[in-house]
């Protein structure tokens, strides 16, 4: 697994949610859309992924609450409400790349 970190800010109490709920029984489907487009290329392209819950949290919520879900690409904002999944997985592959990049410098520059 890479270190590759994307994270996605929802709220398990937002409107939305509560609506969707108690029509589907699922949860808001603007976060489950998001995350299900996140899986789909975490399957192919290797990631951490962490859903925030952004109740748990004061500061979170009073900047987050009208705007979930928001993906953070290694702490970047990325997308907010909707994830495309061809510039999502785009992102990805690119913060991929320079973080080996990254590594390489470091190991080529800690050995000299």
């Amino acid at each position: 697994m890479s270190n590759l970190l994307v994270e996605v800010y929802t709220s398990k109490d937002c409107s939305c949610c509560t609506y969707a709920e108690k029509v589907s029984g699922k949860g808001c489907a603007t976060c489950m859309d998001a995350c299900k487009t996140i899986n789909r290329v975490n399957k192919d392209v290797p990631f951490n992924f962490k859903e925030v819950d952004i109740t748990a949290n004061d500061d979170l919520l009073r900047r987050y609450k009208d705007d979930i879900p928001t993906i953070f690409i290694n702490g970047k904002k990325a997308f907010k409400f909707k994830v495309d999944e061809d510039e999502f997985r785009k992102r990805v592959r690119k913060e991929l790349i320079k973080s080996s990049l990254m590594r390489m410098w470091d190991k080529k520059h800690h050995n000299s």
